[in-house]
């Protein structure tokens, strides 16, 4: 942080909540000669402050960026306050609103008498201040406490600093704890972890470590309890773990052995605090535990309320069958009727059942029963999806608006909390969940906090895809209790009497898998082939496909290393639909190229830009001047990308099998190799099959398919909503 300038502060733009300021200040000085054109000249700066003041001059520590939108700005990584000692400087500062009641005559006896020296006086010889005329105890006093205020701020932002935290951090902290901030990072460092967005056991670890914390200390101990538990739920999704398990893992968290004895009374403390919560021999985040009792008694309380069965409603399903034109078997009626007579539903089936059908069917009679139009509906009624692709899917088949659960709960991104929360609810009477196998727990329950008790709620999923991401497998579990209403479509209906795709995941899900299904029609073709000659033959089919429409053919892969791995597929496949031409420009991004026309992934969700993970686009311009940049088209909305958030998209022509969860393709290509075999398990390949609508190609060995199909050990996540469903809350 050498190059700096020297400014003095005239206004802020924008002020966030967390401290994040876009400001204005005129350059006075800098150490850096390609600022110095700046010098008295008014610049724009960002960067995250305690506080700035328009009396202050300040050491901007930084550099000069140019922002897509907004131009050039000098984007400040640390800074400090320079001291006043100028006459005229001084008299303006003690003349200041900051301390009301001093005045301007005042503060020029003031600085008359005390000269250069002023501040320094004030703050550790108040007292001489008595012989200057006019001057008041009562004046000497708000001096004093004022400016010792505005000192101590300061110095523990450098306190804090020299500790090792980053100025942004230091600010986040000191705006939490203000005087209280030295006392909590000297008695227990590891508070900042509960109390602030952002402070990860690592970073804080890190921290007390240099600082001189005791590896076995207490307060470190129960913190690296507690990391561990987010973790495992992280890693293997469970909910709850056994007291051995999280013992198991300490010694390679603390770099040190402890005590059980020591070890016992660590959790007995995180009881205590509310931190942990033990049932028999279950140990649990308190967090995790409220929000799968939450869930349970929600939908519990949900399933006993019950609508007698209306004649009229079951007259309108021949009015719905006219209407869209076609014919429900005896499954759909039920699951249209039963969508009336209770408040909450679970609607479950593989691929081809017709789900997408029903929800069409379940909202054209819920509009025709309450005698709303189709304007209300948008205000009456949610349709909700975990991913943006699923959601748009959602909204094209329905006809009706719909978005992601996120942005439903509008998620602030900068806290990491939903503004749609139990104080302030949505007023939505219905929702309508696609994709529910992709809930965590965390999610499902934050979800029910930010709808009334007594909105009805209907579960669209299939439970024998992919679980989510995060902890939990929510819909799994309430399927399974058998406690809730629910109706499992079994009736195929998607590909005709000489389609085997269908077939094939339900072979899978079964773990039969029969040979002779391959290569019989022209829907699902198996190229049998050895590791060394699986990207060959991908290229091929790629090749057959050059003329097919991006978003209609997708490679997916269990994997990003190795020789099959999706980085090696995206470099090969790269060359054969988007070669290197000299009327195309590209850059290289860390390992890759990227060219315009190139398909790529949204691997993070950017509510401002209206672009979320999994959505596909392709790379419209590359811009390789100094201010480098690439925009990327996302059917028609158009995003501008900067170095600073290149990491947020990757190469898209094969994307993992997790990424491709809520999306179909009328194409999809699939390598299946041993060497995927810690990736090769059940659900992982049923979920890739069941994103195929047209045609699907398998490339490998037909042993590994076997071993997927056969392997339901990722299946085994810990978690308590079935248990309670069927015993009651422990």
């Amino acid at each position: 942080m050498s190059n700096y300038i020297k400014i003095h502060y005239s206004k802020s733009i924008y002020e966030s909540n967390a401290g994040y300021y876009i400001g204005l200040g005129k350059v006075l000085d800098t150490n850096d000669e390609s600022l110095s054109e700046y010098i008295n000249r008014t610049i724009t700066f960002t960067g995250y402050f305690h506080e700035l003041n328009t009396i202050d001059t300040y050491l901007f520590y930084g550099k000069l960026v140019t922002h897509e939108k907004y131009g050039e700005q000098f984007q400040v990584d640390g800074y400090e306050r320079c001291k006043i000692e100028e006459k005229d400087s001084l008299i303006d500062f003690l003349a200041s609103d900051f301390f009301k009641g001093i005045g301007e005559k005042k503060a020029k006896r003031i600085v008359d008498v005390l000269g250069k020296d002023t501040l320094s006086i004030i703050l550790n010889s108040p007292d001489n201040l008595i012989l200057i005329p006019t001057i008041t105890k009562k004046d000497i006093d708000l001096l004093h406490k004022q400016l010792k205020e505005y000192e101590e701020s300061y110095e523990v932002i450098f306190y804090l600093t020299e500790k090792g935290f980053s100025t942004k951090d230091a600010m986040f902290i000191y705006n939490r704890y203000k005087k209280e901030t030295r006392n909590v990072i000297d008695s227990n460092i590891y508070q900042l972890i509960d109390d602030i967005q952002d402070m990860y056991f690592k970073k804080i670890d890190t921290i007390a470590l240099r600082n001189g914390i005791s590896k076995d200390d207490i307060c470190r101990v129960k913190a690296a309890i507690i990391y561990i538990m987010n973790e495992v739920s992280n890693t293997y999704g469970h909910c709850y773990y056994s007291k051995e398990e999280i013992f198991s893992y300490l010694p390679r968290v603390l770099m040190c052995e402890i005590e059980m004895d020591f070890y016992n009374q660590c959790l007995e403390e995180l009881s205590k605090d509310l931190k942990i919560v033990v049932k028999e021999d279950r140990y649990y985040l308190t967090e995790m535990y409220e929000a799968e009792c939450f869930i349970v008694k929600r939908f519990r309380l949900l399933s006993r309320e019950k609508i007698s069965i209306d004649k009229k409603a079951i007259s309108m399903i021949e009015e719905l069958e006219k209407y869209f034109e076609i014919t429900y078997n005896e499954e759909q009626k039920d699951a249209i009727i039963r969508s009336y007579t209770n408040q909450f539903l679970i609607i479950t089936g593989g691929p081809g059942t017709g789900k997408t059908t029903i929800m069409k069917g379940i909202l054209e009679l819920y509009r025709l029963l309450n005698h709303y139009s189709h304007e209300d509906m948008d205000n009456k009624v949610a349709l909700l999806a975990p991913t943006g692709r699923a959601s748009k899917r959602m909204s094209e088949a329905t006809l009706y608006r719909s978005s992601t659960i996120h942005r439903f709960l509008k998620w602030q991104k900068e806290l990491n909390k939903f503004q749609v929360n139990e104080y302030n609810k949505s007023k939505v009477e219905f929702i309508i969940v696609d994709e529910s196998s992709m809930i965590d727990t965390y999610l499902m329950a934050s979800l029910l906090k930010g709808i009334s008790a007594n909105c009805k709620v209907i579960l669209v999923g299939d439970d024998h895809q992919l679980p989510s991401v995060g902890p939990g497998d929510v819909l799994r579990d309430l399927i399974e209790s058998q406690k809730l209403e629910c109706v499992e479509l079994k009736k195929l209906y998607r590909q005709g009497k000489n389609s085997h795709i269908v077939e094939l995941a339900y072979d899978i899900r079964n773990k039969d898998i029969h040979s002779e299904i391959f290569n019989v029609s022209e829907d699902l073709t198996f190229i049998p082939c050895r590791d060394d000659e699986v990207l060959s033959h991908i290229c091929e089919v790629s090749r057959t496909y050059l003329d097919l429409n991006y978003k209609k053919f997708q490679i997916l892969a269990p994997m990003y290393k190795g020789v099959n791995g999706i980085d090696e597929i995206n470099r090969y496949v790269q060359e054969i639909y988007n070669p290197k031409s000299i009327r195309k420009k590209e850059t290289k991004v860390g390992d890759f190229v990227f060219r315009e026309d190139d398909k790529v992934i949204q691997l993070t969700n950017m509510p401002d830009d209206n672009v979320y993970n999994g959505d596909i686009g392709l790379i419209d311009e590359i811009h390789l001047s100094t201010k480098r940049d690439i925009t990327i088209d996302f059917d028609g909305n158009v995003v501008k990308y900067t170095p600073s958030n290149f990491q947020n998209f990757r190469l898209a022509y094969c994307i993992s099998i997790h990424k491709s969860q809520g999306s179909e393709f009328d194409v999809v290509v699939i390598p299946l190799v041993k060497g995927y075999r810690k990736m090769l398990y059940q659900k992982l390949i049923y979920t890739a099959v069941t994103r195929c609508k047209k045609k699907l190609y398998l490339v490998g060995e037909i042993d590994a398919l076997k071993m997927a199909s056969c392997n339901d050990l990722d299946d085994n996540r810990r978690t308590s909503i079935k248990d309670y469903l069927i015993n009651g809350i422990k």
